[in-house]
């Protein structure tokens, strides 16, 4: 092998010498290539090249006319009409493209989707003809203003945006007329059977929570040897590569770090450690994670039980310290809602959903072939969720549950919902380029369901406080008889805006004492009357998102972790079900 590696390292090979590596192979077997060799096949390798080395594991390492010989990577499935030649150990060939590419990986990783699909890319935030529409209604709007009475303007504007409210309202009703099923957790048990799935895990300043989450991706009950987890480090960030060496990692798990670019966000490190997942499943983890350990077998059993179509599953999120404090409830009740209602509605009812940012599961070869994450929209989960319906696939929901932190600080929380909502305005702006095309992909009520789910939770929470104040305003002149030289019609519609504000609020209270019931939480009496705090709260963070959508768009507030008071252990795999190989 070793002479035959000179020549293949200056490119000599001929016919006999092809020859004679057929009879080594029959004889022998094919060996490894030395790191050295390995180094110097992948250095000039051209875009194509580099890209199918990626994702079949092959490295061309000698042509002749009308064929080409290749060494293949260790967990690839070997393909008969490939004439191979030579075997890469896959630690050796992860080290050599991260040495020799990492800074070509990064930029495809960063603006991959936008010179690959353009049309799904946040990275122009608007374009012609939506600067165009806006600047029409920013004209109709003031000439509303300077030319039409305050009380035809108020009417007006409150028919607008109690429209968005209002789907708000029907997709609670929706979701609570769906019948609550409790499925049971089919687990595959043959390990046989099981696929390779690769486990992405974004770290960025998560020292405080570094321990907890190796101890929880350790606990996963899944064969070690198809257990591919990927601990996704930043370059600049060199403190928590320093903790992360400090430790002894088990050795299926990998350490990958996103050289230093822009936009620096978590969509950006997906997009770079992508490249080097080699399962067939795919899922993706926060740094404060703990899911429960079956849950990548539960996953790969429901894969294999359904369509191609179904792209992504998406298990429950929860959190593990819902009761510290009057926000942390807040929160829970709204994790509760959106995972234990509106979710599993809209997957029953076969429409889009916006994705949860973590424990979301995925055929990789989907998310391959629809160019992975946006790295430049902030909620990158609700986007892709959008994407996948308009481009043909499904989504589902995993019966699995997955322990998050919530945060326990105002100013903590603040920043996040504001990341949250900047993303979900990106997010309908990309969606929104072509609504016409938008509706032939996903439905009248898919595009519904995105005016609910996304600008509607922006702008119910933006105007929060003006629909309360003036709801207010209108049932203290109801009850007191204030006298009001308004005809019959506006009186009517008041009553109207009024009726349909409360009712709404109703909704969403019930809805949320509902999908408490169903998580079989306590029905927290205190936090469920002191919603409309919550959302003025919400409010706040929606005018930041405005805000810095207009002047720091690709901005990622960084949320801290490892804050709570609460500290919650980890199970182990082995209390489930025993792990093998």
């Amino acid at each position: 092998m070793g002479a035959f590696s000179q020549r293949i390292l200056h490119g000599k090979v001929d016919v006999v010498a092809g020859a004679l590596v057929h009879k080594q192979e029959a004889a022998f077997g094919l060996s490894y290539l030395p790191p050295q060799l390995l180094n110097s096949l992948l250095e000039n390798l051209s875009a194509d090249d580099l890209h199918r080395a990626l994702q079949q594991g092959l490295v061309p390492t000698a042509w002749m006319p009308y064929r080409t010989f290749f060494a293949q990577c260790d967990g690839f499935p070997v393909q008969k009409e490939i004439q191979l030649v030579a075997k890469i150990k896959r630690a050796d060939f992860d080290k050599a493209v991260q040495q020799l590419h990492s800074h070509r990986l990064a930029h495809r990783a960063a603006l991959g989707l936008a010179k690959t699909f353009p049309q799904f890319s946040a990275r122009r935030r608007l374009t012609h003809a939506q600067s165009r529409w806006l600047l029409l209604v920013a004209i109709i709007g003031l000439c509303c203003l300077v030319f039409l009475p305050a009380s035809i303007v108020s009417y007006l504007f409150g028919t607008i945006f109690l429209g968005f409210f209002g789907t708000m309202i029907w997709l609670r009703i929706l979701a609570l007329s769906e019948p609550h099923v409790q499925r049971s957790q089919d687990r595959e048990r043959d390990n046989d059977k099981l696929p390779v799935y690769s486990v992405l895990v974004p770290m960025f300043r998560e020292i405080s929570v570094l321990p907890q989450a190796v101890a929880a991706l350790s606990g996963l009950n899944y064969p070690v040897g198809k257990l591919d987890i990927k601990l996704i480090l930043e370059e600049n960030d060199m403190v928590m590569q320093r903790a992360v060496a400090a430790m002894t990692l088990p050795q299926h798990f990998q350490v990958l770090i996103v050289p230093s670019g822009r936009p620096q966000t978590k969509p950006r490190a997906l997009n770079y450690a992508l490249n080097f997942a080699r399962g067939s499943l795919i899922t993706i983890f926060d740094a404060e994670d703990i899911p429960e350990p079956m849950q990548l077998r539960i996953a790969a059993k429901q894969f294999a039980n359904l369509p191609d179509t179904y792209a992504c599953l998406q298990a429950e999120l929860s959190y593990y310290n819902s009761n510290e404090n009057w926000l942390t409830r807040q929160f829970a009740i709204e994790y509760a809602t959106l995972f234990k209602l509106v979710l599993p509605a809209l997957a029953a009812n076969r429409m889009p959903m916006p994705l949860g940012g973590t424990s979301n599961h995925f055929r990789i070869d989907v998310l391959r072939s629809i160019g992975g994450w946006d790295p430049h929209n902030v909620t990158e989960d609700a986007d892709l969720g959008f994407r996948l319906a308009r481009v043909g696939y499904q989504s589902g929901i995993l019966e699995s549950v997955t322990y998050e932190e919530a945060n326990t600080k105002l100013g903590n929380w603040l920043h996040q919902r504001a990341r949250w909502f900047k993303g979900f305005l990106q997010t309908w702006l990309v969606h929104m380029r072509n609504p016409p095309q938008l509706i032939k992909e996903i439905g009248l009520s898919g595009f519904v369901i995105l005016q609910a789910c996304i600008l509607g939770v922006v702008l119910s929470a933006a105007f929060y406080p003006l629909f309360l104040c003036t709801s207010l305003y209108q049932l203290v002149s109801a009850l007191f008889g204030i006298e009001t030289d308004e005809w019959l019609g506006a009186t009517l519609a008041k009553a109207l805006f009024m009726g349909l504000f409360f009712a709404g609020q109703g909704v969403m209270i019930f809805s949320a004492a509902e999908a408490l019931r169903r998580k079989r939480l306590p029905q927290w009496s205190l936090a469920l009357a002191t919603m409309p705090i919550y959302w003025l709260l919400a409010s706040v963070a929606a005018w930041l998102a405005i805000w810095q959508l207009l002047v720091n768009p690709f901005h990622w507030n960084k949320t801290r972790h490892g804050l709570s008071r609460f500290v919650i252990q980890p199970r182990k795999a082995s209390a489930t079900l025993p792990s093998s190989q």
